[in-house]
């Protein structure tokens, strides 16, 4: 090729910035080929009609040049900066090249990036993609322990060379051209303006315009929507969330929190102190609370799994008391942990067991310590992870991680902890002591197999490690039931509630942005000498566990906590609350309040099935009590009134 005089086909990049222009082009090109490769995987869930279409793909491109706006911010001030004689250079052109192949290796990169977070989480970047970052000990040690890496990064490397070098006579077209710093000045402000704007005018939310989530999630960019993430991972919920005057919100709340045994403490009209008071003596039994990792109800039998992947879940549901009609707070862990030992409705962004200030709470074990039990919280991982270790430890439980599992005692363990079974044998060994000791337990234990890469020790189950999450459900239901089995053996099991629950579903992608069906966890109370067999299919909130618990065992205590004794709970007054890090959903009968921080609200109908949801008439009471559910709890966190108060 004559260096000096460019084709007629490389003549439009016969321009300083013509390596932009060149790599904007491939970056809408691949822009454009992930958008359609997650669409057909997404399939007919999307809906793939005419104005659904035309959505994916007009706005897709919309939001497609409005992250190039940023992406392309160094290339646009280094193309400025660089001498015009330097950039004559012949050797520079290798230069061009090889930062080419750099850059599209990065697009690609972050194209697999997206497909792999697709299929775990229906989703574009989100918030959990932001989140990650802090741990990137665990998440990429996931990612090495269940994709194979080193190939697909070979694949990226090699496919990045064959496009630069394809291009290359187009990226050398701007070579020949001379340029001064006062001719390229104009485009450089001119580029600089375009994401000043884009910040100003353009709102992660506007592609929201389907009740389709998939399509409005396709409409996004992946690396527009996690910089939105990380910019809106704090939501404020008074100013973002449509709000009542405070003394309206907190004079419905104090209406109702109360039950038949749970009265107010005072007339104060922001205190929601309750004195809950139960006649006869208390069981002061030992429980343990095992927050199984993304246990569905859909795996076990009882809500049609066919598969037989949970026998021991199953027979342990048959003759414990097992909650039909429970759903989950949210789609990460700590959400589940938050409503588990907190009992609060979700508040918008990050979860409380990862902000500052979430010590001295009004917590689960706090309530156990105060009533002489030895409180402790074990998890098979390392506790830093989501700030489990400092939430815990600053809540009234002793931690007890990973690091206190001697190598000797591990079957087996992967990046994110030891295999289900060595954290229940660790759990036997803790509840023994509290024995030895004449005290009674409380444990709570988060375990971590059915999580990918779903790897766990051979010969445990049919199933072969690393098969997927089927594998993974089956293991899990495999160590519970070997643990129960063990602990039977023990002098303890006789007066000890065991509770098994879900901290949040497998997936929580569906056709809406609060999919119901994909918050629908099990749970089970089992304690043969002490709680009958049954079946509770009033519709209950991970948050009301908690209090039933205490209830269960007739406690007696001054409460914080948000959440009813479902048993205690006159019928009618049921409720339930799911979320997103943004979305707040208010859930009773067949009506599902939704609050959005553009302080919209809207009441919908969703189906239990499918998780759609199609909008209705407004239902002002409904709308009102979950604006106050959720603005209280808030302002409860913010304010102290969330505080552990003597017993």
């Amino acid at each position: 090729m004559n260096q000096s005089s460019p084709s007629r086909a490389t003549r439009l990049f016969a321009h300083r910035y013509g390596p932009f222009w060149l790599l904007l082009a491939v970056f809408l090109a691949i822009s454009l080929l992930t958008r359609l490769a997650l669409l057909v995987k997404t399939g007919l869930a999307a809906e793939p009609g005419p104005g659904n279409l035309l959505q994916i793909f007009g706005l897709g491109l919309a939001f497609d040049l409005v992250a190039a706006s940023y992406f392309f911010i160094p290339l646009i001030v280094f193309l400025f900066l660089v001498p015009d004689r330097l950039y004559r250079w012949a050797p520079f052109r290798w230069f061009l090249l090889a930062g080419t192949v750099v850059w599209i290796f990065i697009m690609l990169f972050n194209a697999a990036a997206e497909w792999t977070f697709w299929d775990e989480f229906g989703s574009r970047y989100n918030f959990i993609a932001v989140d990650y970052l802090l741990y990137t000990h665990e998440v990429i040690g996931n990612i090495m322990e269940s994709y194979p890496v080193g190939p697909i990064l070979a694949g990226l490397a090699i496919v990045s060379l064959a496009v630069a070098w394809a291009l290359r006579h187009w990226l050398w077209a701007s070579h020949h051209v001379r340029s001064h710093y006062t001719g390229r000045a104009g485009w450089l402000v001119l580029f600089l303006i375009l994401p000043f704007l884009a910040f100003s005018l353009v709102d992660f939310r506007l592609k929201d315009l389907s009740a389709n989530r998939y399509v409005n999630a396709l409409s996004g960019n992946g690396v527009y929507e996690f910089f939105a993430a990380a910019y809106n991972n704090e939501l404020d919920y008074a100013t973002f969330y449509y709000s009542l005057p405070p003394e309206q919100a907190f004079a419905r709340l104090r209406e109702l929190l109360p039950t038949r045994h749970a009265r107010l403490a005072s007339d104060d009209p922001r205190d929601l102190t309750r004195i809950v008071s139960h006649p006869g003596p208390e069981k002061r039994l030992n429980v343990i609370l095992i927050s199984v990792e993304s246990l569905s109800a859909e795996y076990l039998t009882r809500f049609g799994e066919n598969g037989g992947i949970t026998p021991r879940l199953d027979a342990l549901a048959r003759q414990g008391l097992l909650f039909t009609n429970l759903y989950a707070t949210g789609t990460r862990t700590v959400r589940g942990l938050e409503a588990l030992a907190l009992s609060i409705p979700p508040t918008p962004g990050q979860s409380i067991v990862k902000r500052p200030a979430n010590e001295g709470l009004f917590a689960l074990g706090e309530v156990f310590r105060a009533k002489g039990y030895e409180v402790r919280f074990l998890y098979g991982g390392y506790g830093y992870f989501d700030n489990m270790n400092d939430f815990f430890d600053g809540n009234g439980y002793q931690v007890i991680d990973r690091v206190a599992i001697p190598a000797e005692r591990i079957h087996h363990e992967n990046i994110w902890g030891v295999a289900d079974e060595d954290l229940f044998t660790q759990a036997l060994i803790e509840a023994d002591k509290a024995h030895a000791a004449g005290r009674p337990s409380f444990m709570q234990l988060m375990t971590t197999s059915n999580h990918r890469p779903f790897t766990y020790p051979e010969g445990r189950i049919d199933i072969p490690s690393k098969s997927g999450r089927k594998g993974g459900v089956k293991y899990t239901d495999w160590a519970i039931g070997d643990f129960i089995d063990r602990a039977a053996t023990r002098p303890w099991f006789a007066d000890t509630v065991f509770v098994i629950v879900a901290d949040h579903c497998a997936s929580s992608a569906g056709k809406s942005d609060l999919p119901v069906n994909r918050y629908q966890i099990p749970a089970l109370f089992y304690s043969p000498k002490h709680i009958p067999p049954g079946e509770f299919d009033r519709l209950t909130s991970q948050i009301d566990l908690a209090p039933t618990l205490l209830g269960l065992l007739n406690f007696s205590y001054r409460s914080r906590f948000f959440g009813y004794d479902m048993f205690d709970l006159e019928p009618g007054r049921e409720r339930a609350f799911i979320s997103t890090y943004q979305d707040l959903g208010y859930l009773r009968g067949d009506r599902l309040v939704k609050l959005d921080p553009r302080r919209g609200r809207g009441v919908y109908r969703p189906d239990f099935d499918d998780g759609s949801a199609v909008r209705v008439e407004d239902d002002p009471q409904m709308v009102t009590d979950a604006v106050s559910w959720y603005q209280v709890a808030a302002w409860a966190y913010g304010h102290g009134a969330l505080r552990w108060i003597p017993q």
